[in-house]
């Protein structure tokens, strides 16, 4: 790690969306690499397991900080929204969704883009963004690296339309799994979040990162199918007993229905994983 300078990755889901690991879990193995200072949940559409991983990393003491994020989805690709204190509701333009990240004080960062397929941003509705008279619509950044195989072709034309328009980029792993985490990180001048947020709006990030090799990505689509079975068995076990619970949602009180954060229990009482 570069002297003076932090590591943030910026793009981790949790088994709240389609991640495959509980908030405990992945905060254990951040902690284990010991080279993130600042990392960001954004589950799709959803805030409560950033929420919950803030309050356990704060509880714990970790020395890395969670920023609650989000990854929206708009009617123009993903975005991801950092620094959230409220759920910013999915399917709107990408424009009305930016404002909506800015309106609460969030930043804007469209993700994956360029890829040829619906989730990701095109470069027509990036110049478009950009081109807007009003500020409160031009995204805060690009993540100019991430590492999904199917990226990798696209990735210098991502790198040219960062530098073109002087955007700053940023890397992050779109971890599902947790030896995923770190495969891309953002380096920034500082350590703490805060830090992050200024790096950014001053432009003053760098990305780093290798891409997953392909058989690795179809292990993961296997693994989140069997995900998807269990969740779906105990979604509909917790109807048929009436008992109150659904699929666990990867974090304490996450089995509960509605869910709702419950303060973490002692570590030799068990925790939710």
């Amino acid at each position: 790690m570069t002297e003076g300078r932090g590591r943030a990755d910026l793009h981790l889901h949790t088994a709240a969306s389609d991640g495959t690991a509980g908030v405990a879990a992945i905060l254990d193995a951040v902690a284990a690499r010991g080279d993130l200072d600042v990392i960001a949940i954004a589950d799709h559409d959803r805030i409560d397991a950033a929420l919950a991983a803030r309050a356990m990393a704060r509880a714990r003491g970790e020395r890395f900080e969670v920023i609650v994020a989000e990854e929206v989805s708009t009617r123009g690709g993903h975005l991801l929204a950092l620094f959230l204190e409220a759920r910013v509701a999915p399917w709107r333009s990408m424009r009305a969704t930016i404002a909506a990240v800015h309106e609460q004080g969030g930043l804007a960062i469209p993700a994956h883009p360029f890829i040829p397929y619906p989730l990701c941003a095109s470069p027509r509705t990036l110049r478009a963004l950009l081109a807007d008279p009003d500020p409160r619509v031009h995204p805060d950044a690009l993540e100019a690296f991430n590492p999904t195989t199917l990226g990798r072709r696209w990735q210098p034309r991502v790198v040219a339309f960062v530098m073109d328009h002087r955007l700053a980029g940023t890397g992050s792993s779109d971890a599902h799994e947790l030896d995923q985490i770190g495969q891309a990180w953002t380096e920034f001048p500082g350590r703490t979040a805060e830090d992050l947020r200024r790096a950014i709006l001053e432009r003053r990030t760098t990305w780093h990162g290798t891409f997953y090799p392909p058989t690795t990505q179809v292990g993961m689509v296997g693994r989140q199918y069997h995900k998807k079975v269990r969740d779906l068995a105990a979604d509909v076990g917790g109807r048929l007993r009436r008992d109150g619970t659904g699929r666990d949602l990867g974090y304490p009180g996450g089995h509960l229905r509605p869910p709702r954060y419950l303060e973490e229990p002692p570590r030799d009482a068990g925790s939710t994983r």
